[in-house]
């Protein structure tokens, strides 16, 4: 399931980066719910499934390291993009020289597939409730929805 979705969405041409990085995340809640039982529906009650999903993608020691990255990290950063308003962009992360997706809110950036990454390779402490709590109580309030 989860080579099949590469392949398609590797193959698909999308509009921008919003865009893909949107079809990547219903990707990922396509994938959350037939190979993993779990319901992602872009909450932060989700977050910790997500999590609980990323444990047992480490665990296969032949996971495909950069297309989980891209799937799990847009989910991870829709979440944030839906909850304040942001939107996706191209940034340097800092310190680094490649450009990389972020999402940008009221000026700041956020690195949701550095996160996913961090947690795959470094494990327990790079859990996603600790960072979205710590990325939601810096951000504050989100935005109103009409």
């Amino acid at each position: 399931m989860a080579n099949q979705l590469k392949i398609r969405l590797e193959s698909t041409v999308f509009p921008d980066l919003g865009a893909m990085m949107e079809g990547f995340a219903q990707a990922a809640v396509e994938l959350a719910q037939r190979e993993y039982r779990r319901q992602l529906d872009f909450s932060s009650d989700s977050i910790d499934a997500v999590d609980e999903i990323l444990v047992q993608v480490g665990e296969t020691p032949d996971h495909d390291l950069d297309f989980e990255v891209r799937l799990w990290g847009s989910y991870l950063g829709e979440v944030l993009r839906r909850r304040y308003a942001g939107s996706w962009e191209m940034t340097s992360y800092p310190g680094g020289t490649a450009a990389v997706p972020a999402v940008e809110v009221r000026g700041s950036r956020v690195f949701p597939l550095i996160k996913v990454y961090r947690r795959l390779t470094a494990g327990d402490e790079e859990d996603l409730r600790g960072f979205y709590a710590m990325v939601t109580e810096r951000l504050g309030r989100p935005a109103q929805v009409n």
